[in-house]
């Protein structure tokens, strides 16, 4: 692999033996399921209760024949083309509901290669209730997420991480309320139709597929918060700390763990600052100036 042979990455072989769970299998989700199976995942969880329709044939994954199908059906039979070798859970239902979610909870607990929690979920909904089902669970379960979403307009889009108690959860502060505040209660009306652009999309999940790498595999910085304002070409970061005051109790106990795990931390050894080496360019007269008076 190419981030093997420049030196960022030492063993991306690791991939093979990571689970990630997608919720979402639309226009940045199956986009994103496809970069994580060519990019070799192990294994691939993936959860939707929507079908396979005509109108969503401007996203850069589905085809026409696949209409009527599950989408989480019909994403694992191309992807399995793709890559066999990844391993394929396919669930299709709607989280939001409450024994769906108690189901959800438990894939997430047992659902990794080797039957404990998965490694990462990718958020890939469209709508606010599945994304707080999502933050309700991970909260409770301390697993670490990313959040992702493209606007109404379909011109800006966004991911979030979120790792209990060290950033701010989706309760502590929704990332379009951060970046516009659209309220996201009101982003899947009824019906509304948002718009979508595959480009998009396609940005979105490209950015949602390379944190997942870097978080995984532990190289460079995986971001709090980064969006994408198409009309502009403007790439937004920020860190993202919890709210001592979220309205999630798991969130606020997530907080006391790592604040009690911080603290226990020894501090930092101070580190000596050595005095660099002066070189001296040696002249046309094949001296140097070692410095002094003259």
């Amino acid at each position: 692999m190419a981030l093997k042979r420049m030196g960022i990455v030492d063993n991306y072989e690791a991939i093979r033996t990571y689970t990630v769970a997608v919720v979402g299998v639309g226009g940045v989700g199956s986009v994103t399921a496809e970069m994580l199976t060519r990019c070799g995942i192990g294994k691939l969880i993936l959860f939707d209760y929507d079908k396979v329709e005509l109108a969503n044939m401007n996203r850069l994954f589905f085809q026409p024949h696949q209409a009527g199908m599950s989408k989480v059906e019909a994403a694992a039979k191309t992807l399995q083309f793709i890559n066999p070798d990844v391993e394929f859970d396919t669930y299709n239902y709607n989280i939001t509901t409450v024994d769906n979610f108690q189901h959800f909870m438990d894939t997430i607990k047992t659902g990794s290669l080797k039957g404990g929690p998965v490694d990462l979920i990718l958020s890939c909904v469209d709508n606010f209730e599945a994304r707080m089902a999502i933050n309700t669970a991970c909260n409770e379960l301390n697993q670490v997420w990313i959040e992702s979403g493209v606007s109404e307009n379909a011109v800006s889009g966004h991911i979030q991480l979120v790792v209990p108690g060290e950033t701010a959860c989706f309760a502590c502060a929704p990332p379009l309320v951060v970046a516009s505040n659209i309220d996201e209660k009101t982003l899947k009306r009824e019906g509304v139709c948002a718009a979508s652009l595959p480009t998009t999309m396609g940005i979105v999940a490209g950015f949602l597929v390379q944190n997942t790498l870097k978080y995984l595999l532990k190289f460079g910085t995986v971001s709090h918060y980064l969006g994408y304002n198409a009309l502009q070409d403007f790439f937004p970061t920020m860190q993202m700390k919890p709210n001592s005051q979220c309205d999630d109790s798991f969130c606020r106990q997530r907080q006391k763990e790592y604040q009690v795990r911080e603290a226990a931390k020894p501090p930092p050894e101070p580190v000596e600052k050595q005095e660099e080496e002066v070189i001296h360019e040696d002249n046309e007269w094949g001296e140097q100036d070692v410095g002094g008076e003259a």
